[in-house]
């Protein structure tokens, strides 16, 4: 990543809740969606056989359905991916994904996968928004699953 960063984050960061709140009060209409495929999957990784889950019950339904709705954005809106000594990095256009959209969809996530570590940054300026996530030992394998990455 580059040195000039606009912000990193990690779970539980005020710099996240601001974020939130801008868009919560941006007028952005969301509207409830059905779960979805993906859904299920995470759904499948409460077993504690993985240092790594997610719980499924951290979100409302409405919550769940608008945070399905901004992941399946990253995932397809994603320009690059790089994969860094900790994690990954994915990295958009800001015409396709806002710093604000990251933000929140950050926000979300943390509630129900808390052993993340996330990482914002609007680099090159301002023609990169970049999403780090990086973890604990083990942490990659989890990303190329839920992130639909191609297996190593």
């Amino acid at each position: 990543m580059n040195d000039k960063r606009f912000t990193a984050m990690s779970k539980g960061s005020a710099t996240a809740a601001a974020f939130t709140l801008l868009l919560a009060t941006s007028g952005a209409v969301r509207a409830p969606m059905q779960a979805s495929a993906a859904t299920t999957a995470a759904a499948r990784h409460t077993s504690n056989d993985s240092k790594f889950y997610c719980n499924v019950k951290a979100l409302n339904p409405i919550e769940r359905a608008q945070h399905q709705q901004l992941t399946e954005k990253l995932i397809a809106a994603r320009n690059e991916i790089v994969e860094t000594p900790r994690g990954y990095e994915f990295q958009y256009r800001p015409s396709n994904v806002s710093v604000a959209e990251v933000a929140g969809w950050v926000t979300t996530e943390v509630k129900c996968c808390p052993f993340f570590n996330f990482h914002i940054d609007l680099e090159r300026e301002g023609n990169l928004v970049c999403l780090g996530l990086t973890g604990e030992e083990g942490i990659k394998a989890f990303i190329r699953t839920e992130f639909q990455l191609p297996a190593k």
